[in-house]
Parts: structure tokens; sequence; C-alpha cells
């Protein structure tokens, strides 16, 4: 029997087409069932090692394929036998993450990335945090991730990132589950109170850095940066005692926290192949360009590795929403990012908070040259409250009333300004108004952050309503992520 009369006699079971490969004489699929029923992995052959029950074939006997569940152990095997479902480290390529917070968007991803094959893709990536709100692992995310990818028949190199890692105790799950990309968030030991201190306080506080750490002393930071001008290509940037002593305090703790981090990593890695992404994103206050050039030449004087770093830029870069501030005090601020990034690696800007910020992605794209990561994560999941705001508007009601009695608690940990006042009443919208509130500043944001919340109460309702409609979720995600990628391809 032919193997397309094979994938026909499996009653009851619909194969996604693109899944369907054969290697070394066994043939792997997915198929998914009927409403009721969950997605299984299909192997015609070389079974062994893997967990299932066997699909009798229409013709009797037991010739027809093992159906396996979806499970970690299965994930494993198929790994294993297919390296292009391995996530890699990906180099400086451009590059974009697509956070999953439900476990269900990567083939939507997939069907966006396939139309910019010179953005390499990140399809696992989640924080701790995020875990944490979510109920899932970080070996999750990556099974997840191998699932949609399978699916969806990607062959090209891919990466999975453990986000705002803040403690060596967080790091060894992500080792585990064969994580390529670690960020490093050091925000906690970065002292915001020494950006605008009075001199005197700044250097009371520099004085106070763990120097042993840093394997440094005051004097040799001074003979290293004072009277030195550091070539930046079409420009030179020179470092005076005051803010060398600012960037010092400021940022001193931080780098050490970033190099404790670092070899922690790479004792648990082994010897096999990462990569690493500073980010300092999540503070109080900008980043300037001579900060930066003090963090990059200080992390790489103590033997750190990056690909990526992700300073705190000018203007707000809040949750689910376009960019908030000027325009050209941004540009002007990137464009020495992007130059120092170039002297000192070359390593790639990585914009975190960075879905959704379409008046600035031009600007972006212009002066980093392709050395850029943007990172993504709760617009997939609000691509998904647009999926059931159709296919369910009472299911969406029920969410958004519960979101904006969660507000106020759950932004507690976020950089946002919605205002619920702003919010309407779910009661009182008309079903077809309901997609509208995913345009709306206010909304977007208040049913961004509750994201943990709302699952807690509605995530089973909430996933079976997405398998059951997933491709107008995955048409969702491709429509919204070519507005993103596509003003990073040259």
């Amino acid at each position: 029997m032919d193997l397309d009369q094979t994938l026909k006699e499996l009653a009851g079971l619909t194969v996604y087409p693109r899944s369907v490969v054969q290697v070394d004489g066994t043939t792997y699929f997915l198929a998914r069932g009927d409403e009721a029923s969950r997605r299984v992995l299909g192997v015609l052959g070389d079974t062994s090692g893997f967990e299932g029950a066997r699909h009798e074939s229409a013709t009797g006997g037991d010739g027809g394929p093992l159906l396996c569940p979806l499970t970690p152990g299965n994930a494993a095997v198929l790994r294993g036998r297919l390296r292009w479902l391995r996530p890699v480290p990906l180099g400086l390529k451009t590059s974009a993450g697509f956070g999953d917070r439900l476990g269900l968007a990567t083939p939507g991803h997939v069907w966006a990335a396939r139309q910019f094959s010179g953005i390499a893709s990140i399809f696992a990536q989640q924080s701790v945090r995020e875990n944490a709100r979510t109920g899932r692992t970080p070996q999750g995310v990556v099974d997840d991730a191998t699932w949609g990818i399978f699916q969806e028949g990607w062959r090209e190199p891919w990466g999975a990132d453990a986000d705002h890692l803040k403690t060596p105790a967080a790091v060894d799950a992500f080792v585990a589950a064969g994580y390529t990309l670690y960020t490093i968030d050091p925000g906690d030991h970065v002292d915001n109170a020494a950006h605008t201190a009075p001199p005197a306080e700044v250097e009371a506080k520099a004085q106070t850095l763990p120097w042993d750490a840093l394997e440094d002393t005051a004097l040799d930071m001074e003979r290293r940066y004072l009277g030195r001008s550091f070539d930046l290509g079409d420009t030179a940037l020179t470092l005076d005692r005051e803010p060398l002593w600012r960037a010092a305090a400021k940022y001193g703790r931080a780098i050490a926290h970033t190099v404790r981090m670092y070899r922690y990593l790479a004792d648990r890695m082994g010897g096999n192949d990462f990569e690493l992404e500073v980010s300092v994103d999540e503070t109080e206050t900008p980043t300037s360009p001579a900060e930066h050039l003090f963090i990059a030449s200080e992390l790489r004087r103590l033997g750190v590795r990056w690909a990526s770093l992700a300073p705190r830029y000018v203007g707000r870069f809040e949750k689910g929403v376009d960019y908030i501030g000027d325009l050209i005090e941004f540009e002007t601020e990137l464009a020495k990012h992007a130059a120092i990034a170039r002297a000192l690696g070359p390593y790639k800007l990585s914009i975190h908070s960075g879905s959704d910020k379409f008046s600035i992605y031009p600007i972006i794209a212009r002066l980093t040259h392709g050395l850029v990561h943007l990172k993504t994560a709760g617009t997939s999941y609000l691509e998904a409250l647009r999926a059931i705001s159709q296919a369910d508007p009472g299911l969406f009601r029920q969410i958004l009333g519960f979101a904006r009695e969660r507000y106020d608690g759950d932004r507690a940990t976020y950089h946002v300004s919605a205002q619920l006042a702003n919010v309407p009443v779910p009661d009182g919208l008309r079903d077809e108004a309901l997609p509208g509130l995913l345009e709306q500043f206010d909304a977007r944001q208040v049913l961004h952050v509750t994201f943990g919340s709302v699952l807690d109460r509605f995530g089973g309702r909430l996933l079976a309503t997405l398998e059951k409609h997933e491709e107008v979720y995955y048409s969702l995600l491709e429509s919204h992520f070519e507005r993103h990628l596509s003003p990073f391809i040259a």
C-alpha cells in the first residue's frame, strides 16, 4: 500500500500536509482528529522509542502507523530523528523572537516567517516570569514550538531564547531543555539613582563597587578611559571623569552580575554552543551612549561574549502599543548605540517590548544595518484574543470584563499607562465591535498585562476555542507579523 493511500485510511484524522516527511525509510506526520481530540504524531516504519498506539489499517492487520500523543518524550525522540527540529544559535543575522504564551502560535509564526527568508526566527521564547504566570515550563515551551514547526514543515534554522534570566538558579531548566540563546537581565543590580545623583554621591557609590568581582580598581578604570577617544566609525566618543564614574556607579554591579551569570552558564553548557544577550532595558532610566560603551567595553574585558545587547532606549516601550516619545531624539540616540554595537562587536541591538512599535521600525532597520533582534511576546496573545472575539464573542466579553477587574493588580510589574476608564464595559458592545478593541490603546494594554489571571480563569475554554478555529488564529498572526517584519527587509 502506498503512502498516500495509508494516510487516507486514517479514519477520523486529518493529516497536516506540510508535516509529512520520510527519512531513512520512516514516515512521520502530524494529524488532528475531530473537535474533541488533540493532535497526534504518526510514525510509519521504525517506531522504536516512541510511545503510542497502533492504528489499524482499513484492510485489517497491524500495518497502520503508530499514533503518539504529543508528550515531551515523543518530542525528544522526534528531535533526535529530525535534526531541523532542534534549536541552534543564529549568529548575527537579523532576527525576530516570537513569544508564545499559549503554546499554539508557532504555526502562525511560521506562516509569517516563510515570507521573510532574510530574518532568522526564534520560535521558542519565554521568560521565567511568563512561565510562572502561564503554568508552563522551559521544556514545554520548546516542545510546543517543536510541534508547531513540525506541523508546518519548517526546515530553516531556528532558535530558543531563555528570556530575562535574573539568577543562576533559573538557568538550569533552560539548559536541560536545549535553549540556544540566554538573555541575562541584571536590571535588579542597576543603580538608577546614579543617573541623576550629585557627582560626589556618584563617586561614593562607585567606590563601593565589588571591585574584586570586576577584577579591577578605580585607578585602573580611569587609566583605561580618561583621555582616550573611542573610534565609532563616522564619529568618536570620549568619556570625561564625571560620566565615567556615573556609568560605573550605575552599571558596575550589573556588569559583575552578568559576568557571574555568563560563567555559570558556560559551565553548565559544558562546551555546547550557545549565544548570550545582555538586557538592561527594564530599568527606570535610559542608557546613554557613553554608558553603553562602558558596559560593552567592561564585558569584553572580562571575557564575556554576546550576540545581542538591549540598552534602555529613550522614550517609552510600553506593552502592546506603539512607541511613545520623540522620534527625532530616538533616531539620534539609536544612531550612536548602533555605531557602538558595530565598533565594539559587532553585535546586534535587541529591541525588547518590541511588538507593535510600527513608527520606529523603519528607523531601526535603517540605522542598525541588519544588526538587530526584534523581541515580541504578548502581541501573539492579543491576536489570540482577536480570534476569540470573532469565533466566540460571549467568551471574549467574559475575558474583557474579568481583565478590567484584574488590571489594577496585574499591572504592577509592567510599564503601562492604560486608563481603565477608557476601556468599554463589554455588555454594551455589539459583537461586530469587539475585534476593534484590539486596536484601542487602553484595551490592548489591559488585555495584555492580565494574561496570567485570564488563563487561570478561562485557559481551558480559550485554548479549546483556538484549537477549533486554528486557521483563523494562524491567519491573524501571519497578517500581524507581516507588519512587524516587512520594514526589516532591505
